[in-house]
């Protein structure tokens, strides 16, 4: 099944809601970064987030997503826009821990229990939205539960959720948040509050072959109204063209001591691991139009 990811409302707009399946795009995320287990997990509940919160912004709006805790994974990034277009990167891959208490993988213990979510949002305005919260749990669920009360005054519950197989390969990704609009009855609250403490685990969910507006369906009910429908993705920007600039602007000098001490370069996107190498003509080339400048 292609991932997917939906937006609808729900209690005559009470409350609106995401839900997503992003398994193809955590496994992605896991093949070209190389993570392990628990970093697999991490990036991936990293990403499934951030995907639904860039389909909650229009048009050329974007977002990055920060998680840095003081675990061993370091810091976790992630962009993603309108068109849940997702592309991301962990510090340290190459983290795996033991299960934690419950038998899952440890994710707080990777992520650590101390640190901050940063929200940095392109509303295509002067300056870019900013919002930043304490970790509470390195869960990432609770994290940007959290993050939403605090930084955005939304009441939200956020579940998510990857289940790695033993050779390292992602079984299932996905997630969901809903967020309480102004005027919901009290009723209401307690009826989400009690669907969503007795929600089955989002992964266990999708390995029965749950779909995202199913999963849905298990917090509001049958009277759920989707908007829309669409299929995150990776995708990176990064381009021959992009990284020729990136060299350029480093400016003549810089230029012409890279080709003299080491006559070629290869530069490294941080988010996919393309790689894209110069050699000596190229960079003289690029020191021509440089130094033309």
């Amino acid at each position: 099944m292609n991932d997917q990811l939906v937006r609808g409302t729900a209690w005559n707009g009470s409350i609106r809601v995401f839900a997503a399946r992003t398994t193809a795009l955590v496994g992605e995320l896991q093949r070209r970064h190389d993570t392990y287990p628990t970093a697999t997990a991490a990036l991936g509940r990293s990403a499934t987030a951030a995907a639904m919160m860039g389909f909650m912004l229009k048009g050329d709006e974007k977002l990055t997503v920060q998680v840095k805790g003081d675990g061993p994974l370091g810091q976790i990034v992630i962009d993603a826009n309108a068109k849940a277009e997702v592309r991301g990167y962990v510090e340290e891959p190459h983290v795996h821990l033991p299960s934690n208490e419950h038998g899952k993988l440890d994710v707080a213990g990777a992520v650590g229990r101390s640190g901050y979510l940063h929200v940095i949002k392109d509303l295509g305005l002067k300056e870019p939205y900013r919002g930043s919260v304490p970790l509470i749990s390195g869960e990432l669920g609770e994290d940007f539960t959290y993050y939403f009360a605090l930084s955005e005054q939304t009441p939200s519950a956020v579940g998510l959720g990857v289940l790695v197989d033993t050779d390292n390969s992602v079984l299932h990704a996905g997630g969901f948040i809903v967020q309480v609009m102004p005027g919901i009855e009290e009723s209401q609250l307690v009826r989400l509050e009690n669907a969503v403490a007795a929600m089955p685990h989002v992964t266990a969910l999708l390995d029965q072959g749950e779909t995202p507006d199913s999963i849905l369906r298990f917090l509001v009910g049958d009277d759920l109204v989707i908007h829309e429908t669409i299929e995150p993705k990776f995708v990176c920007q990064c381009s021959q063209e992009r990284v020729e600039r990136t060299l350029i602007s480093m400016g003549a000098e810089e230029l012409r001591r890279l080709i003299e001490e080491d006559g070629e370069a290869e530069v490294q996107c941080h988010f996919c691991n393309e790689k894209y190498r110069f050699g000596r003509d190229q960079l003289s080339e690029l020191l021509e139009r440089a130094a033309s400048k």
